[in-house]
């Protein structure tokens, strides 16, 4: 059984999807704390499925460095198999990626290497591009660089505004993310390939 430890910064969409997949005995992971650096919306799903949480501000320390310290303290202290950026809006340190790689992945609403960054959705909808997608990555130093573990198309339609367009990624993003979690429990990821 994988221990998940899930960081959020908004509402939590892709995080109550692996709360509800743990609900069934035969998925292999269970949510064991849900982190972020604000009191987020999405704690209301941790506390709907007694999942402890915790919150680490930036704005409580001096710098980055010490933020991330204490923030890879308490993601720590769960001792997780794998740690979940899960629109999570804040880089990590290179220190904090490094004390937790391969073993951290990050949901990113794009198809990557297409549209890096906080902006994906928009800036598809900018390029004027016929299609976008949904990818699940092992997080590295850089903006959405990781080695890509899963991914799938998303069709822009010609209505589409970002609203739209992000609420059908998440449809697709909430599937490959507890889909990329089965394949790691049954073998079918090694995540020390990416070590």
């Amino acid at each position: 059984m994988l221990s998940l430890v899930v960081l959020i910064s908004g509402g939590g969409s892709n995080l109550e999807s692996l709360l509800v997949a743990s609900e069934d005995a035969l998925f292999p992971a269970r949510v064991v704390a849900v982190g972020s650096d604000r009191d987020a919306e999405g704690f209301h799903h941790a506390e709907r499925f007694n999942v402890p949480t915790f919150s680490v501000a930036l704005s409580n320390f001096a710098n980055r460095a010490e933020w991330g310290d204490s923030l890879l303290e308490q993601v720590e202290e769960w001792k997780p198999d794998l740690v979940i950026l899960s629109g999570f809006m804040r880089l990590l340190p290179p220190h904090v990626v490094a004390a937790l790689a391969p073993r951290l992945l990050n949901t990113h609403p794009a198809y990557l290497p297409e549209f890096p960054g906080a902006h994906a959705v928009r800036d598809a909808l900018a390029a004027g591009v016929p299609e976008s997608g949904a990818s699940i990555i092992v997080v590295d130093d850089g903006v959405d660089t990781g080695p890509i573990l899963a991914q799938e198309r998303v069709p822009v339609v010609a209505e589409d505004t970002e609203s739209t367009l992000h609420e059908r990624i998440k449809i697709v993003e909430r599937r490959l993310l507890v889909d990329t979690i089965l394949d790691i429990a049954n073998g079918h990821i090694n995540l020390k390939e990416f070590a």
